[in-house]
Parts: structure tokens; sequence; C-alpha cells
């Protein structure tokens, strides 16, 4: 099979199989829980975007400076596209839009899939190169990526339904999001070279959209539940996610 077929066929799979196994999870809990296990989708998010997705972008780029000027403008950018989705629904001062929560539909789901697909796109690229070097480095790297991407995508699935997608809908986005890897790689074998330069700036704004999402969106939500027991219950769930990031991280390197 040529280098070619492999990429397309690892790209797919992997793509596939990381939402498929993040789904079985996911969209088997019960709506009860969903509010609860937002604090686990928080701590995934922040443990991808500061032990994964930044490190990385810096270590590709080699200019801190760039990467968090980067991810700076991204946030205004993200911001700005946030209120784009409320003006939609809204085109004067008194309608239900500023109702916090109301129309909470697309919002931050949109958000986490804008990110979703910029890193969707980089580990198309990601398997791209390795393939590129040599087959059976390149089937590693298709594994480890699925293996690393499953607790991201959990908690994608739970923000998508906590921000009132069906489960329907968060399997069908998160399907159509993950082609992004398709294309990353197949557009990486016919032009690596100048698809790796913008690699650390596609990073850096999947980094500031989960970064926005996490901190704008979700955490504020965390407050208004302020009993000990609830905040406790809080804490440790962010804690479960960010380690859920960590340990997927030591096993992908070893």
């Amino acid at each position: 099979m040529s280098v070619l077929l492999w990429i397309i066929a690892a790209s797919i799979f992997g793509g596939v199989l990381s939402v498929l196994g993040a789904a079985l999870f996911a969209l088997n809990a019960s709506m009860k829980w969903i509010n609860a296990l937002v604090s686990y989708a928080i701590g995934a998010l922040l443990g991808a975007v500061f032990l994964n997705i930044l490190p990385e972008a810096v270590e590709l780029s080699g200019d801190m400076a760039k990467v968090s000027g980067t991810v700076l403008v991204g946030i205004l950018l993200f911001f700005t596209l946030e209120k784009v989705l409320l003006w939609r629904h809204c085109h004067h001062d008194h309608c239900e839009v500023h109702d916090p929560e109301a129309h909470v539909h697309g919002r931050s789901g949109t958000m986490i899939m804008v990110g979703d697909t910029f890193h969707n796109f980089v580990d198309g690229i990601i398997i791209a190169a390795a393939f590129l070097t040599d087959v059976n480095l390149g089937i590693v790297t298709a594994l480890a990526i699925i293996a690393h991407e499953i607790p991201q995508e959990v908690g994608d699935f739970l923000i998508l339904l906590h921000s009132g997608y069906s489960k329907m809908q968060a399997l069908g986005v998160n399907l159509l999001s993950s082609l992004a890897t398709l294309v990353g790689g197949v557009l990486a074998y016919f032009a690596l070279q100048s698809v790796q330069e913008i690699v650390p700036t596609l990073l850096s704004l999947a980094a500031a959209s989960m970064l926005y999402v996490a901190v704008a969106d979700l955490i504020p939500g965390l407050h208004k539940r302020a009993q000990l027991r609830d905040t406790l219950q809080q804490v440790v769930l962010i804690g479960a996610g960010v380690a859920t990031i960590y340990t997927m991280g030591l096993f992908v390197h070893a």
C-alpha cells in the first residue's frame, strides 16, 4: 500500500475511532451527571492546553513570544466570534439572549468545535509526517494520537451536551470535525514543508479556543453551585480531567 493510502486510512481511522471511543463513554452518561462532568471537561481542556498543545507549539516555533501573542489574538477572535453568535439571535437591547441561560446552544459548542477542528487538522499533519518518515512510525503515531484524543473528545462531547446539543447532534458534529484530520494528512503529504510552517499558529489558535471555552463559558457556570460539597466535587473532577490528559501524555511519550 502506498504512503498516501496509509495516511488516508490512518487519518480516517484515527479521527473516527477517537470520536467513537469517546462517544461510548460520554453519550451513555446519564443526563443528570452532565453538569458534574462538565467540571471534568474543564480539566481536560486546561490539561490539553497547558500540558500538551502549548508546549508543542513552543517547541515547534522556538518563539515563546509569538506563540503567546497568537494565543492572545485567538482569545480576542473567539470573544468576537461569540459576540457574533449572540448577535445573530438578538437585534435589540431587551431580548432573551441577554439571559445567560438562554440560547446557550451553539455558543460554547461552536467554540469548542472550532478549536477541535484546528487540533484535528494538526494531528493529520503529524500523522503524514510520521508516515513519510517510516510506515511503522506512522502506525505507532496514529495509535498514540487515538489514545491521546479520546479523553479530550470525551470533554468535547460533554460540552456539546451541556450546550444543548442532542446526543446524535453531538456525535455528528464531532465526526464532521474529525474529517479535518484527513484534510491535514492529505495536504501535508503534498506540501509538508509549507504546511509545517503554520502548525505552531494552528496549535496556538486551538489552545486559545479551548482556553476561552473553559474560562469564559464553562467555569462561570460552576460558581452557581457554591455549596462546599459542590465545590469539592468540581475541584476533584477538574483535577481528574487534568490528570487524565497528563497520564495519556506519559503513555504517548512512552
